[in-house]
Parts: structure tokens; C-alpha cells; sequence
């Protein structure tokens, strides 16, 4: 899930923690893909409005270095 996705969802990054129950702060230190556990929560909260997109957060586990 993005973090500019839901910044624009909730309109302010103040209702954004306040939705979630955290810290300013911890939005603040969001990159632009938010924490995966955030953005399961955030698509409970708004009822699949925003979407936990699972491929989003697995990793790249192939061998590359041949």
C-alpha cells in the first residue's frame, strides 16, 4: 500500500495515525511503501477501500548472480 494513496484517502496524515492508534512520528517515518502490518490493518479500518496488496511486500528470493 502507498502512503500517498493513504494520505489521500484520509485527507490528513493526522487522521491517518489517529485511525491507526499510532504516533505522528511513525507515519512521518513512513517511505512511500507503507509497513505491511499497517496497511492489513488500513484495509480492515476502511472496509477494503484501500487495498493490502500482498506482492507489494514479498521478496525477491530468485538467484540473480549466475
Amino acid at each position: 500500500m502507498r502512503k500517498s494513496d493513504v494520505i489521500k484517502y484520509f485527507k490528513t496524515s493526522t487522521a491517518v495515525w489517529t485511525a491507526l492508534g499510532i504516533t505522528s512520528g511513525a507515519v512521518s517515518q513512513w517511505h512511500e511503501l507503507i509497513p505491511e502490518k499497517q496497511a492489513m490493518k488500513l484495509e480492515r479500518l476502511t472496509k477494503g477501500e484501500l487495498k493490502y496488496d500482498e506482492s507489494l511486500y514479498q521478496k525477491d528470493t530468485s538467484d540473480t548472480a549466475a
